[in-house]
């Protein structure tokens, strides 16, 4: 028998099956009494208001507390209750190893990511995040590890995937970087390189019939990597130009990781959906977000924890890193409060891969206030617009027609939106897997 990365994965779920139980069954139909509502939809909140649910779908909002006969009650009249929050930048495959990418590239193997991912996507689903785009993952891993999910094999948020992220020769991601030449020449270790823009159609299509939902772009230099510079644009107009009409054409969006003003503004203008980080934006690329209106994707958490890492324990990270994350650190903060203050549309996105933990993503909510965001618009942040920026009409909000995807806090998030740290409720598609703070799951 030939065993695969996805096969790997499957084992490893059957495992986890004898050692965690199936989410409670909920009863057909089901209403929930919330003391306060946090819609999604930016919309002020409500007092005393009855979510109504049939299986997976939340079928009406009523003011007052109602009881349709033959509903199971679940009493959150004390409580803040909110959807579930999305996240649109994670790697929930990836774990804190050694900041040494040529480390982990040699003695990692995509077995134990699969494996440990297990863990991180119950995690992540324990802390309220009922759903996730994850932009960057060996694709066989991540594919099996959506199945999964789908297939209630192991419990875990809702997934939109891209699979492997694609770029240039020498770029982010290249996975030769800092290596000797001759491994450039292993089976498969450049895949995911493009330097053409036949090259770059071929990999899409390759993507797509692997599974991926989406794209990630590498169009400029990053700080986790060796030898590139985030400044620099460095897939051409006409590579990146490649992969966006191709994915659109398939029906998937684009997510581009890029730092620099060239990149930033280029990839924007060519169609792209989401831009993560983009660092170096500036007044000219704000204009250019609005015109075409693409997302940011702000990734304040992995910004905080590079550069608190790079301070105080630089011997973790190679030095390139280190370096780079001084100067990106504090740029995403001011990047975020300009952006917002001249329109851009903000995603919520932590890019955690082990920097934090699977889990902490809530934390990113925090540092969006402290950079000059609204407590409500920080929230809508993670549900309405990511629900916008993943394409999908059935999460994000609590409306009728939605999953009965939901969270219950016991502050008001308004007032401190560090309560969304603390979520004790988690409901996915009328499923209860977290309740009075203790995992159902």
């Amino acid at each position: 028998m030939i065993w695969g990365k996805a096969a790997a994965l499957a084992a490893c779920s059957m495992a986890t099956l004898a050692a965690v139980s199936a989410p409670a069954v909920m009863a057909k139909d089901v209403v929930v009494h919330a003391g306060r509502m946090i819609d999604g939809t930016g919309a002020a909140a409500r007092e005393k208001v009855s979510i109504l649910i049939h299986d997976d779908r939340i079928t009406a909002i009523q003011s007052g507390f109602v009881t349709p006969a033959g509903a199971e009650v679940i009493d959150l009249s004390a409580k803040t209750v909110l959807p579930g929050l999305i996240d649109t930048h994670d790697h929930i495959t990836a774990g804190w190893h050694s900041g040494d990418p040529i480390r982990n590239a040699v003695t990692r193997s995509a077995y134990e990511d699969a494996i440990e991912a297990t863990g991180f996507v119950r995690n992540t689903l324990l802390a309220g995040f009922t759903s996730v785009r994850d932009c960057g993952a060996d694709t066989q891993v991540i594919v099996a590890l959506k199945k999964s999910i789908d297939g209630a094999v192991i419990p875990g948020p809702r997934l939109w995937v891209a699979g492997t992220p694609l770029g240039p020769t020498g770029g982010h991601g290249d996975a030769v970087n800092g290596l000797r030449v001759e491994f450039a020449d292993i089976p498969h270790i450049s895949d995911n390189v493009i330097d053409s823009p036949e090259a770059a159609r071929i990999a899409v299509r390759r993507l797509k019939r692997e599974g991926a939902d989406l794209i990630k772009i590498m169009p400029s230099g990053g700080v986790m990597s060796i030898g590139d510079d985030p400044k620099h644009q460095l897939m051409t107009d006409e590579e990146i130009k490649a992969v966006i009409d191709t994915a659109h054409s398939l029906g998937m969006k684009v997510a581009a990781h890029a730092h620099g003003k060239e990149a930033i503004d280029h990839t924007i203008a060519l169609g792209v959906d989401s831009i993560e980080h983009g660092s170096y934006a500036d007044a000219g690329s704000y204009k250019i977000f609005k015109q075409y209106g693409a997302y940011l994707v702000p990734t304040m958490l992995v910004g905080e924890r590079v550069y608190q890492r790079a301070k105080e324990h630089p011997e973790q990270l190679n030095p390139s890193t280190a370096e780079k994350a001084l100067v990106i650190g504090p740029l995403l903060q001011k990047n975020l409060r300009d952006a917002y203050a001249a329109g851009v549309k903000i995603a919520f996105g932590t890019d955690t891969f082990g920097l934090s933990d699977h889990g902490e993503n809530a934390q990113e909510f925090a540092l969006m206030v402290r950079a000059g965001m609204p407590a409500m618009e920080a929230i809508k942040a993670a549900t309405a617009n990511a629900a916008d920026l993943l394409g999908s009409a059935d999460v994000g909000t609590l409306q009728a027609g939605r999953y009965a995807d939901l969270i219950a806090v016991d502050g008001d998030p308004l007032a401190d939106v560090r309560q969304l740290e603390k979520v004790g409720f988690v409901m996915k598609g009328g499923a209860v897997v977290k309740a009075d703070g203790k995992p159902m799951i």
